[in-house]
């Protein structure tokens, strides 16, 4: 039987339309007569204290004007910010020179100008949770076609992280001898490893020789253009990161996962791509059914590998960073790794360019709006303390050069990308321009000479056939430089190359 609705009482909600949102003039008033009595009290507040955070627009006009007067160099008292504010309707209305006076007389003490500023900005941020709070009840009541609950959620979320992480009472200078002592601390970790990586392992050991691993809080972009194995090389990555976080026995990296965004395949194509790779059968033929009873025994066996992987897979199309930041927390939240802290290992997202901008991010062109997007993968990197890999599409000027290995001006939409951005990786496979490439006879050579020609593509191919090269283009913590690494394009599988072989400069026409 269902529960009838129950009508509120008007009476029983009185008490609550009466209420007023929480503030204390008092502390704002005295905190206004400690920076007017003596001007170094502003230094105590100043970065975290701003003029809206003020109940009283009287008193955030105010403390608005000393600052600007202290920051230019001046001094802030009664008489100076006369030539301001004596034809303020506002400070008028409030009393004028006289309100200004009586912030002085009624100041009790400078040194506890601080806590009168942690109350205001506390009280501002129940202020503001308040607001969120009836914007949350008003959005849910006029709900719009356009606009679902999860986005709602994510929107409000969103609100809540920016409130959180604005005006923060941390942060600040450190004591130099504090710094070193964690460096000397995060030095002995790292001879203790014995050359052990310090990062996240990629699974490939020449690009986490280069890299030393893939080191939280940093952002890397992976970049090529179409069909290079920029997903290959993405998904290779996350299976052995995912595979190293199920079978390790270090216990701060027991029980952490990674979160695959991908935005351009599904999460079945996905996941028949890293099937592929596994069984090392072809992954047209597993989705075509052309596979023999050896081929589908194999397949099971690398299902049931795959299947005991800490490997997430989100495959909403145009999802945005807010909601990326979102779902990621939630994951962390979820679940917890063995040593309680985050379980988040390294998040995935393929591919920047798909990235949809938030009404908030919205800007005039796409180039702002990328580099909108790469602040908050950065950002949320940091928040997060993983390694987060992004994916990006290069510029068509690559197909208009004789050598086409990638530079870091060919990013798309560059922007901040190169600005924002640990490390900056581009995936080159010369086997795939040579293949396109098979030279003609011109009308003005012989045959012979075109025999020599032919003969000398196909050395090349030859030399670069399964091999591909990723060059690491900026690490701002250690050496730039090319890796190669094998490809396997029948299964879409990257690894190391054993024999280590280095490549022929490209021949020349």
């Amino acid at each position: 039987m269902a529960t009838p609705l129950r009508v509120t009482d008007p009476a029983e909600t009185a008490g609550h339309a009466l209420r007023t949102p929480p503030h204390n003039y008092e502390a704002e008033r005295a905190l206004l007569g400690a920076i007017l009595m003596n001007n170094r009290a502003f230094e105590r507040v100043q970065e975290f204290l701003r003029a809206d955070h003020f109940a009283d627009p009287v008193n955030g006009r105010i403390y608005e004007s000393c600052a600007k007067l202290i920051e230019q160099g001046h001094q802030a008292n009664v008489v100076t910010l006369k030539t301001y504010l004596e034809r303020d309707d506002l400070v008028v209305s409030a009393g004028g020179m006289k309100y200004l006076a009586s912030l002085v007389a009624g100041a009790v003490t400078v040194i506890n100008s601080a806590e009168y500023g942690k109350l205001v900005y506390d009280l501002y941020l129940r202020r503001e949770l308040i607001d969120l709070g009836e914007n949350i009840v008003n959005k849910a009541f006029d709900a719009t076609v356009d606009e679902s609950a999860m986005s709602q959620i994510e929107d409000s979320e969103q609100v809540l992280f920016n409130l959180a992480s604005e005006g923060t009472l941390e942060g600040g200078f450190q004591n130099f001898g504090n710094v070193v002592v964690t460096a000397i601390n995060l030095a002995e970790a790292a001879h203790r490893r014995e050359g052990a990586l310090a990062g996240v392992t990629s699974g490939l050991l020449d690009l986490d020789k280069k890299l030393g691993g893939l080191h939280p809080s940093d952002l890397i972009i992976l970049a090529g253009r179409p069909s290079m194995g920029k997903t290959a090389l993405a998904t290779t990555i996350a299976f052995n990161a995912a595979n190293y976080y199920r079978t390790t026995d270090r216990a701060a990296d027991r029980g952490k996962h990674v979160a695959f965004f991908s935005l351009e395949m599904s999460a079945e194509q996905l996941a028949t791509r890293i099937l592929a790779e596994r069984s090392k059968i072809n992954s047209h033929m597993i989705r075509t059914g052309g596979l023999s009873n050896d081929d589908f025994s194999r397949l099971v066996v690398a299902s049931q590998e795959v299947n005991e992987l800490p490997l997430f897979i989100d495959d909403t199309p145009a999802v945005t960073v807010s909601t990326i930041r979102t779902r990621c927390r939630r994951l962390a939240r979820q679940n917890k790794s063995a040593d309680g802290g985050s379980s988040l290992g390294l998040i995935v997202i393929d591919y920047l360019q798909l990235i949809a901008a938030s009404r908030s991010e919205r800007a005039e062109n796409r180039v702002q709006e990328i580099s909108q997007m790469t602040r908050g993968l950065k950002a949320l990197a940091k928040e997060l303390n993983v390694p987060v890999i992004a994916l990006s599409q290069l510029s068509r000027a690559v197909e208009q050069r004789e050598d086409k290995r990638p530079q870091l001006s060919d990013l798309r939409e560059s922007g901040t990308i190169e600005q924002d951005s640990d490390v900056v990786m581009f995936v080159y496979r010369e086997q795939y321009y040579l293949e396109r490439g098979e030279p003609s006879q011109r009308a003005e050579e012989n045959s012979e000479k075109f025999a020599e020609r032919h003969t000398k593509w196909q050395e090349r191919c030859e030399q670069v056939h399964n091999v591909a090269e990723v060059i690491v283009a900026k690490q701002r913590h250690g050496p730039i430089g090319t890796v190669p690494v094998y490809f396997e394009p029948n299964f879409t599988h990257f690894s190391d190359l054993v024999d280590q072989r280095h490549l022929p400069p490209p021949i020349e026409d």
